[in-house]
This record gives C-alpha cells, sequence and structure tokens, in this order.
C-alpha cells in the first residue's frame, strides 16, 4: 500500500527546521489515504441507507442486468462520502455544505480508492471560512502491483464552513 502525502504543497519551515503551521491556501490539495471498502462496507451501507439495488449486493445482477463485468459495485455516496471525511480530518468542526458529484466510473467492491480535494477559493464569513474544494475520488483496482495506474471515478465540487485554515497535526506532512 502506498501512503499519500496529505498536503501536496510543501511547507515552510522555521530556522529549527521544523515545520511551520500549515494554513490552507488556494491550490493546497489534500489526499486520503487509500481505502479499500469491504463487502461488509457494502452490505452495512444498505443496511443504513436502505438502497439494496441489486447491483451493489449480487455479483450475477451486477454483471447481467448491471452490465458491470467485475460484478458488484460499491454505492456513489458511500465512496463519496471520502470527501467530507477527508475535510472533517484536517479541520475538526468542518461543516459540510453540499457536494456535487459525476460519477465518471464505478468503484468495484476490493477496490482501492483516495480521495482528493483541493481548495479552489476561500472566504471569510462570521469568522468562519467558507471554502469551496474540487473533489476527486480515484481507483487502481484491485491489483496492489498496479497502484500507480489510478482512474478517476467521482468528480465534482463541494462547499464546506472551516472554523479556521489551520490544519490539524494530522495534516501536516512531516
Amino acid at each position: 500500500m502506498r501512503l499519500a502525502v496529505p498536503l501536496v504543497r510543501a511547507l515552510a519551515t522555521s530556522a529549527s527546521g521544523s515545520a511551520a503551521a500549515a494554513s490552507l491556501k488556494v491550490g493546497d490539495a489534500l489526499r486520503s489515504d487509500r481505502r479499500r471498502f469491504t463487502e461488509d462496507d457494502v452490505a452495512a451501507y444498505a443496511d443504513v441507507s436502505g438502497d439494496r439495488n441489486p447491483v451493489h449486493l449480487d455479483d450475477a445482477v451486477a454483471r447481467g442486468a448491471g452490465g458491470f463485468a467485475r460484478g458488484r459495485v460499491v454505492h456513489g455516496m458511500l465512496a463519496a462520502s471520502l470527501f467530507p471525511a477527508l475535510i472533517a480530518s484536517h479541520f475538526p468542526g468542518a461543516v459540510y455544505a453540499s457536494q456535487s458529484l459525476r460519477f465518471a466510473a464505478p468503484v468495484h467492491v476490493g477496490d482501492g480508492a483516495v480521495a482528493e480535494v483541493k481548495a479552489l477559493n476561500i472566504k471569510a464569513s462570521g469568522g468562519r471560512h467558507i471554502v469551496k474544494f474540487s473533489t476527486k475520488c480515484f481507483t487502481s483496482g484491485g491489483d496492489e502491483d498496479n497502484d500507480e495506474k489510478e482512474t478517476l471515478v467521482i468528480d465534482g465540487e463541494a462547499m464546506a464552513f472551516l472554523p479556521t485554515l489551520h490544519l490539524t497535526s494530522e495534516g501536516i506532512a512531516q
């Protein structure tokens, strides 16, 4: 498994060589660790959401009626849940306000998925920061040896209210 660098831009360092506190700026991108969605994840999401479409739960239906040669697909909204999770992990207290999504390709059970959000616009408002992010999710399929070959599966934009632009320590690349 390849670990992704959470903050894509380089951080400034102080004279002592330690990383300065990082603040989100337009153009900065955050990337999640790779997540593999399991059969249990899909079943749990189906139970919670009530979405029991057989393309998510039955390989034969997914391959036949669904036309998904590799079988069952992860619920699109389950895969898209990586975006608010990524933002909240770096900005505790963030409020996710909106999301547009375009599902470009399926995420299959067992695929490795990576979310990426990039700050497009930042506006201060009443002590909070309104940030517009581009949102992208990539998969690498089930082949661990081929993790470098990523496929765009979800593309969109999100709006979030952040209490601060300062990244938490887990968001700072060392």
